[in-house]
Formats: structure tokens, C-alpha cells, sequence
């Protein structure tokens, strides 16, 4: 009786492409491999990298193989290979880099060659994502993205200077929404606001799935709460007002400058504790005298200032989400936050939290002195935020993304037997060596 043995054959059509066949003529599957493409892999950086690395440190290495491209590479020791990419600092925000491929191609070309991915992951549609979204394109690889960054609302702050060249740098962004996101086969939004908007931007909506944000409640609880350690930050036992975000124009500070200032001519007995760096913090500093300027902390710092405060004051209408807002709602620090973006959707207003006049520091501070003035308002909203995060599992969200990466791996395998045509002969029995040959060279 001959033994079977497995085939191993090399595919013209994709470089470096293998497929390994069994004796029986049947493809064997081995893990799925996937190439994910992020300009930044700096754990902490944004909210963005922090949602990616509650996958990252999910992924089932008995059924995933990743293989990340990244400009900016992780300080720590990942258990999959990074490949860099070059990359260079924005002129619009320094803390930023935009990668370019082009002066990698032929590398990056060969390194995704080796790994054959069977799906693609792109974090954001930059020049990086562009090119991992035309070596999919050539090749039929299926695309995950999740849109983590609400470009469109920058404009207004990145051209404030320039406001003539805001309606013509808007339209622009949307054709590059347009051309990016439906070329992909599946795109993930944190919310259901975000999703109407990509929609009118002209987006398929078949393309969309709404996919939230986790919370991780082990570490984000009001049992952090810490009255001496907030008290050894600000030197007396007043009211404290949060932000916690990076210091960038396109967070609205602008607006919390004016709130300060407003309270400072009240005469208002408040603390306004600041968390976060960035390319405003310079300007935060002068305009926010009396404010606590902490600086960019670690999760279990930013656990501990989040318990220790009593309402969170974000200003912010450029959020895909708001992973802050959710933060600081299961930390018992009430959200007093902007009415715009993706992180109104997490906020029923009057119930969990506020919603104010994006732009208006009064509307702000009415409300801020109405919960602070009123402890069973407060009460009652901690306990409908509680109720809300409690709910948010990254177990569940992260469960649903692998899932759904597999079913895109399966789709492409079925797409690409049909593709080819059959590899089984009409009386259902495994090709020959020779016509299995054939059919690959038709692939």
C-alpha cells in the first residue's frame, strides 16, 4: 500500500505564496496569518494604541500568527516580529510620525512575500495603510480596519491659521475615507454616531460593524480612590476637575482654557488637574496658572487620579470614542463632557453625566456647580455610570475580532478555490500530482 505524501506548491501569481496539500489532494491549514499595519506601536500612546494592544495581548498564538509593520516601534519585546518603517515627524504635531513605505518598498514587499498573510489589519488609512491596502488589493487579500481616528474633525484645528483652506481640506479627507475604507472588506466603529457620519461621508454601510471599546473594570473602579494622594497633588481638600487626554489643539483646548478662566474670575474654590502632555501643554501652562500639570502617567496612576476626582471635564468633539470618558465613569469621576464626536454616544445626558455646548464655558460650569451643589445628582449619576462600564468586556469585543479574522481567512480560501476552479475531479476523487500542477498554474 503506498504511503501519501504531502504537497508543497509555490504560487506564480502572489511572490513567495505557498500552499501545502496533503496526499489526499486537500489544503492543509496551518495557523492564520496575519500582517497588521500601524504607523505607531507605542503601548500607552493614545487611545487608539491602547485599544490595538487589548488585541495584541489577546492573540491566540495557537491559532494566529501576526506580523506587525510599524514607524514607530514598541519600547518593549513583543512575542511577534515588528518590522520598521521609515517614518519622519509631522510639521502639525511633533509627537507624530508619517510613515514611508516607499522607502522600504522592495524590504516590506519581501517581508510580507515570506509571510504569505492570509488577512491584512490596517490601523488607519496614511500612506502606510495605502500601501498595505494595494499589496491586498494585488494580491486578494482580505482587510480588517478599525477606524480609530476621526480625521475629519481635525481640519478645523489644524487649519484654524488657514480657515479658508478648512471646507476644501474636509472634502479632501473624505475622498481619502471614500477610496480607503470601501476597498476594505470589514471596518469596525466604536460607535453609532461615527457610524452615520462615515456614512454620509459615502461609506457602504456593508462595510461597517459597529464594534465599541473594553474596559478594563480590574483596574478603572471607585476602590481607587485615594483622598491623601490627591491631596498630596493639589495641597487642599477643594473640588477637583480632570482632563485627562494629550494636550492637543485638536482636543478642544482651546474651549478648556476658557472654562478655567471663567472659574478663575468667579472666584470658584476649584482644583483643575491636568493628565496628559503634548504639543499645547506649553500654552495649557500659561493660560491654566493654578492648574496641576501632571504629565503623562501610567495606567495605574491615572486609575488613582481618575477614583480620586470628582468630575471629568472633557471638551473634546474629534473622538471616535472617548476611552477617557468610559475611564473615568467607572472611576465614579462624573463626565462633564463636549456634545460633539463619538463620545457623546457614551454619555445619556442627565443620567450617566452632562453633555454642554462644545464651545460654550458657561454652559460647562452650570453644570459643574449644579453636581457639585447637589450630592445625590452625583450619587445617582456614579451609579448609572456603574451600571453603564459595567457592561464593556474587551474579552467579549476581543473574542468577536479574532472570530471575525478567521471568517475573513475562510472567506479568502473559499474565493480563492473558486477562483481556481475545483481541486477534485468530478467522481470526487483527489487530482493527480499533474493536474494539481495545472490548476495551480492557473491560480
Amino acid at each position: 500500500m503506498n504511503e501519501s505524501k504531502n504537497v508543497v506548491i509555490k504560487l506564480k501569481s502572489i511572490p513567495g505564496k505557498v500552499i501545502h496539500f496533503n496526499g489526499e489532494g486537500t489544503r492543509i491549514n496551518p495557523k492564520v496569518k496575519v500582517a497588521f499595519f500601524t504607523d505607531i506601536l507605542l503601548r500607552d500612546f493614545d487611545g487608539a494604541i491602547k485599544t490595538m494592544y487589548q488585541l495584541i495581548d489577546r492573540i491566540p498564538e495557537e491559532r494566529f500568527e501576526y506580523l506587525f509593520f510599524s514607524g514607530v516601534l514598541p519600547k518593549e519585546t513583543l512575542k511577534q516580529e515588528v518590522i520598521q518603517v521609515p517614518a519622519v515627524s509631522t510639521p502639525f504635531n511633533i509627537n507624530y510620525k508619517v510613515v514611508l513605505p516607499e522607502y522600504g518598498r522592495r524590504r516590506l514587499t519581501e517581508a510580507l512575500a515570506r509571510f504569505q498573510p492570509d488577512v491584512i489589519h490596517i490601523s488607519t488609512p496614511s500612506p502606510l495603510g495605502f500601501f498595505a491596502l494595494d499589496y491586498a488589493k494585488k494580491y486578494h487579500i482580505p482587510v480588517l480596519s478599525i477606524y480609530h481616528t476621526h480625521f475629519l474633525s481635525y481640519m478645523q484645528y489644524y487649519f484654524r491659521g488657514l480657515p479658508f483652506l478648512i471646507p476644501w481640506t474636509e472634502a479632501f479627507v473624505k475622498k481619502m475615507y471614500r477610496k480607503f475604507y470601501n476597498q476594505c472588506d470589514l471596518v469596525y466603529t466604536p460607535t453609532a454616531y461615527i457610524t452615520e457620519e462615515l456614512k454620509e461621508c459615502g461609506i457602504s454601510g456593508k462595510l461597517l460593524k459597529l464594534w465599541q471599546r473594553g474596559l478594563n473594570l480590574r483596574l478603572f473602579n471607585p476602590g481607587k480612590r485615594d483622598e491623601l494622594f490627591i491631596k498630596s497633588l493639589t495641597g487642599n481638600d477643594r473640588p477637583c476637575l480632570l482632563f485627562a487626554s494629550r494636550l492637543v489643539w485638536e482636543k478642544n483646548v482651546e474651549t478648556l482654557f476658557r472654562i478655567y478662566e471663567e472659574a478663575e474670575a468667579l472666584q470658584l474654590d476649584l482644583n483643575f488637574i491636568i493628565a496628559g502632555s503634548g504639543a499645547a501643554e506649553e500654552e495649557a501652562r500659561k493660560r491654566m496658572k493654578k492648574a496641576v500639570f501632571l504629565g503623562f502617567v501610567d495606567p495605574e496612576t491615572l486609575a488613582r487620579v481618575y477614583a480620586s476626582c470628582d468630575l471629568f471635564v472633557f471638551t473634546s468633539v474629534s473622538e471616535t470614542y472617548g476611552n477617557v470618558v468610559v475611564e473615568a465613569m467607572a472611576s465614579g469621576c462624573v463626565p462633564v463632557i463636549a456634545r460633539g464626536g463619538g463620545s457623546q454616544s457614551l454619555v445619556e445626558n442627565g443620567e450617566n453625566g452632562f453633555l454642554c455646548d462644545a464651545e460654550d464655558p458657561k454652559d460647562y460650569l452650570t453644570k459643574i456647580l449644579r453636581l457639585l451643589n447637589d450630592k445625590k445628582l452625583k450619587e445617582r449619576m456614579q451609579s448609572s455610570g456603574y451600571r453603564y462600564t459595567s457592561g464593556l468586556s474587551w474579552e467579549r469585543l476581543a473574542d468577536a475580532y479574532f472570530k471575525d479574522i478567521e471568517n475573513l481567512a475562510g472567506e479568502n480560501k473559499t474565493a480563492s478555490r473558486e477562483r481556481g476552479k475545483s481541486l477534485v475531479l468530478r467522481n470526487d476523487r483527489p487530482l493527480s500530482p499533474a493536474k494539481l500542477m495545472s490548476w495551480i498554474s492557473n491560480v
